[in-house]
């Protein structure tokens, strides 16, 4: 039985097409707040609370303060990739596009908002949480500490994510791990330039950035080291400058480091600057390390899991448990580190464009599925 009419549904797409029209990056979703509060705006939240972690933006239905507190999260921002579509909301912001599907992720919980409008809430309060800043991994770890969210001080927290590959509609889920850590290392190194007639009289890095190019990617296959999977890939080198009169003194390297289970991310951290450290001393390079992107992973909470899992089976969509975690990250990690929450699969299409390619758009036709499940899902917590 749907829960909205045609007319209700067509809104809630065209409203995603808004937000796929006018993407904004990390940090800098100040007109998709806007936009969001617009929109909601007529569904008659008790309260909104703005500029959260930045332009993050909260819409609460409800006035219990004795019955459960249930939030469902989005994440608000594009990616730096340009659009390759020509349907007639393309982006508009050249080189930016909404290539994750955060513009549907967004539209889900407008459509709860639009639910608890019809159907108003007798016990319990939802919160609608829109967070900026998930793809560099930065807006989680900022909004658990902002004032105004503390205050917020969720029972549940729920998110999900469209995952192309996976049948249309279909439900995906996980008992414990749902997505890996990852972390970003960029090691900058400093030797000394000479001219290039003689390398003898400098110190070039080039030599120890191709030793750990090989060792950094072969550490995850040492026997005994990790728990479970570990993976560094290489994603970025430069020695010198373009100038072949010279001998490079100075050299970068960045890589990604991916784990299913955060005490060995510390470990292959611990583990790649003992290497670095070692190295350098070795050839006489100065070194430095720095962190960036830094997401730990998705652990779902039994008790919250619990509730979605029987959520899900008031639905007749495919339900898929996996077994291994996403080797991609979410940032929603940071929640469920600090309150019981979960993480789950929407299907968007065996053949759907990748997350991240130029020709991905969110499919509106899973919209109403993930309404569904984040409803039934409140209506099991507050019916407990």
């Amino acid at each position: 039985m749907s829960l909205f009419s045609e007319k209700e549904l067509e809104k809630l797409y065209r409203f995603r097409k808004e937000l796929h029209k006018y993407p904004e990056l990390s940090g800098n979703e100040k007109y998709t707040a806007e936009r969001l509060e617009r929109f909601v705006t007529q569904f008659k939240p008790d309260k909104i609370v703005k500029n959260i972690a930045g332009y993050g933006i909260a819409f609460i239905f409800g006035k219990d303060d004795e019955g459960p507190t249930v939030m469902f999260r989005a994440d608000m921002d594009a990616l730096p990739i340009a659009e390759s579509n020509n349907f007639d909301y393309r982006s508009v912001n050249e080189g930016i596009g909404h290539k994750c599907g955060h513009d549907g992720h967004m539209a889900i919980l407008c459509g709860i908002a639009m639910y608890l409008h019809k159907k108003p809430l007798s016990n319990g309060k939802v919160i609608l949480l829109f967070q900026p800043e998930e793809e560099n991994g930065q807006g989680a770890a900022k909004v658990i500490k902002d004032p105004k969210f503390l205050k917020l001080n969720p029972d549940y927290i729920y998110a999900l994510h469209n995952l192309p590959g996976f049948e249309r509609n279909s439900i995906i889920l996980s008992k414990n791990n749902f997505a890996s850590a990852s972390t970003g290392i960029i090691v900058t190194l400093k030797g000394e330039s000479s001219h290039a007639a003689h390398p003898e009289q400098g110190n070039s890095p080039a030599k120890l950035t191709a030793e750990l190019i090989i060792e950094l990617e072969n550490l995850p296959k040492k026997e005994g080291l990790f728990k479970d999977f570990t993976l560094v890939t290489v994603i970025h080198s430069k020695i010198g400058e373009v100038a072949f009169g010279t001998n490079p003194g100075k050299a970068k390297l960045m890589a990604t480091f991916r784990s299913y289970r955060d005490d060995d991310m510390n470990k292959l951290k611990d583990s790649v600057e003992k290497i670095i450290n070692y190295k350098a001393n070795k050839y006489n390079i100065l070194s430095s390390i720095e962190y960036t992107e830094e997401f730990p992973a998705t652990i779902n909470n039994n008790t919250a899991m619990d509730f979605l899992h029987r959520a899900s089976n008031q639905l007749k969509n495919p339900k898929i448990w996996i077994d291994k975690p996403f080797r991609w990250s979410e940032d929603f990690g940071n929640f469920t580190k600090n309150y019981k929450g979960a993480l789950w699969g929407l299907g968007a299409g065996k053949n759907h464009p990748s997350l991240h390619n130029y020709d991905y758009d969110f499919p509106d036709i899973i919209i109403e599925t993930g309404i569904a499940v984040f409803v039934n899902t409140l209506n099991q917590i507050l019916t407990k």
